[in-house]
């Protein structure tokens, strides 16, 4: 039986186990999505949002969230290959729309890249698509 997880607020040493779920998981992102770079970013705001998964004290799963006032958002939703398909991402999402909630969010935004296959997860978590184009620009 696998190990139970607990979702706890991120702490700087969980770094080095997110570093590495997040090149499993995410192995095309680009650069500024890396670890090195977002994790310092999150911490300068709303440090609260960054949620690990944690089984026997490894990261598993992790979540990013961010809100506005306006909207809240969903990022770096990740869970370990080896630990896939056991609730760890249901639970990490509840978590973070649950720390979104009690900030007053009423709506959670969040993008799946064209091509990731995990849109189903999501459709079975309650979000739907939407309208709308997507656009961004590096600055």
């Amino acid at each position: 039986m696998a190990a139970p997880v607990a979702i706890v607020p991120y702490q700087a040493d969980h770094f080095d186990g997110l570093d590495k779920l997040w090149r499993e998981a995410f192995p095309d992102d680009p650069a500024r999505n890396r670890a090195a770079i977002a994790v310092p970013a999150k911490l300068a705001e709303q440090p609260e949002l960054l949620f690990v998964a944690l089984a026997d004290g490894t990261v598993v799963g992790s979540i990013m969230a961010g809100y506005d006032g306006h909207r809240g958002w969903l990022y770096a939703v990740a869970v370990s290959a080896s630990r896939q398909g056991e609730g760890i991402g249901r639970k990490l999402v509840s978590h973070a729309e649950q720390a979104l909630k009690r900030r007053g969010c009423l709506k959670v935004n969040l993008q799946v890249r064209e091509g990731n296959l995990v849109a189903g997860f999501y459709r079975g978590l309650g979000y739907a698509e939407e309208p709308r184009t997507s656009m961004g620009k590096e600055i």
